[in-house]
Parts: C-alpha cells; sequence; structure tokens
C-alpha cells in the first residue's frame, strides 16, 4: 500500500472554514479601532487649528483670527513662508483639506469659517470636523470656536453657525 502525502480534501475545508470564522470576528473589530483612531485624529486636529488660530491672532492682531484653513498653514510640497496669508502654523494636509482635490484627512473633512467681525478685525472662527462616510471614517462630527473648547456632535452634523455650535457637548478628554 502506498503512503498518503499531503491533506484530504475534508481537512483543507476545516481550515478553510475556521479562518472564515475568525477573519469574521477580526475585521469587524479593526474598522471599529479604525473609527476610533479616525475620531481621535480630527479632535486633535481640531486642537491643532484651536492653538493656531490663536497663534494667528496674536501674531497678526490687526487681521484677527485667520478666515480659513489655507491661510493657517502652507501650500502642499512648498517651502513655507510665514505671512498674513500663510502663516506656517498648521501642517499643509490640514490647511489644504479644503481645495477641491483634496480627500480629508483621516477620514474627516475640515472647514473653517469666520465667526464674529469688528469692523475689519475677525474676533471669532468656527472649525468643523465631520466624517467623509458616516460609520465608515467616523461616526462623530467634531467643531469649535474661538473659546477653544472642542465640542462633540454624536449626530455627525455639527453645523457652521455659531449658535448651534455652542449647544453641543464638550468633549471630556
Amino acid at each position: 500500500m502506498r503512503k498518503q502525502k499531503g491533506f484530504s480534501l475534508i481537512e483543507l475545508l476545516i481550515v478553510v472554514a475556521i479562518i472564515l470564522i475568525i477573519a469574521a470576528i477580526a475585521i469587524p473589530n479593526l474598522l471599529r479601532a479604525r473609527m476610533a483612531a479616525n475620531e481621535s485624529s480630527a479632535a486633535a486636529s481640531i486642537r491643532t487649528v484651536t492653538t493656531g488660530q490663536v497663534t494667528y491672532q496674536t501674531a497678526y492682531p490687526t487681521v484677527g483670527y485667520s478666515v480659513d484653513l489655507a491661510s493657517l498653514g502652507g501650500a502642499l510640497g512648498a517651502a513655507c513662508t510665514p505671512a498674513s496669508t500663510s502663516a506656517c502654523l498648521i501642517d499643509s494636509v490640514l490647511s489644504n483639506n479644503g481645495n477641491p482635490k483634496a480627500t480629508g484627512k483621516s477620514g474627516y473633512s475640515f472647514t473653517s469659517g469666520t465667526g464674529t467681525q469688528s469692523g475689519t478685525v475677525n474676533i471669532g472662527y468656527t472649525i468643523l470636523a465631520v466624517p467623509l462616510a458616516i460609520n465608515q471614517t467616523g461616526i462623530k462630527a467634531f467643531c469649535a470656536e474661538e473659546d477653544g473648547v472642542v465640542r462633540v456632535d454624536l449626530a455627525s452634523a455639527c453645523s457652521n453657525a455659531e449658535a448651534t455650535i455652542l449647544t453641543f457637548n464638550p468633549l471630556n478628554n
């Protein structure tokens, strides 16, 4: 009688079934971990923009706060020279987030706007971070304004109206 070499079809099917069961358990956990990392990155980016806005307002008191993200950062892939139109205070990926070719940062889209104005000086700002694909890249939206408090919106819809931003819960971490 000859010796059998290799595995039988049943043995191979059992191994494949075990691998599929393990993958079915692991993949959803991996996706949840990725969403949590994206949300953490978005909250940190909101904090970075808030710090950049305070620094910008201090450096350019005749302008006040920056009117957009582009003036807080610099051009993508170019050397940055500080000026009121490109202050080099935040990274270029975040500052160029609003460009038509930009795809956001860490699964979130960031928009900034002016808040209250007093004459020609911006005495307020808003910053919003919204998931690019809700339930895929993130669940929560984050927002902040000149008070420096990062707020979270569990409905992923942070509104650009200042009165609305103040109604969201502060982020507690």
